[in-house]
């Protein structure tokens, strides 16, 4: 078995039978190698794919749903792109507002993204993404 389908094996949740999530295991910086796999792997159309992250621009318990729009500098987003060769994929970008950060607001982004969250911005951000997911589902669904 090829390593893809050992990531796919491990990493995948059926939503349903038209809906799967995949996580990738490799460095956010470099998720357009595992991205570009799938696409290749599935034959999926790149404007039925949704890749999730995190976006500093959004206050923490928010999220955005954009064709082809995305954070300024994200380089998971960015290395999608390359790899993908267009930016004509599915955005749904999950605040996690550095100003709320343990610093007050202080810590530059690129350091941020690497602390783990407080018990209470984790208990935001799992509301967040259960409500994300049920409207994610829905906008899915609606449209195939």
């Amino acid at each position: 078995m090829d390593k893809l389908q050992t990531e796919i094996s491990k990493s995948k949740f059926l939503i349903s039978k038209k809906i799967q999530i995949f996580k990738s295991k490799n460095f956010m910086n470099d998720s357009g190698s595992f991205v570009s796999k799938l696409i290749n792997h599935y034959s999926l159309a790149i404007n039925h794919l949704y890749v999730v992250h995190d976006d500093l621009d959004l206050p923490l318990g928010s999220w955005k749903i954009q064709l082809g729009k995305g954070p300024k500098d994200h380089g998971g987003i960015n290395d999608i792109e390359q790899k993908l060769g267009t930016k004509d994929f599915w955005r749904v970008r999950v605040g996690i507002d550095p100003t709320t950060s343990r610093s007050g607001g202080t810590t530059r982004g690129k350091d941020y993204v690497l602390e783990d969250f407080l018990p209470e911005e984790r208990e935001i951000l799992d509301l967040t993404i259960n409500k994300l997911l049920i409207d994610l589902i829905n906008l899915i669904s609606k449209s195939k």
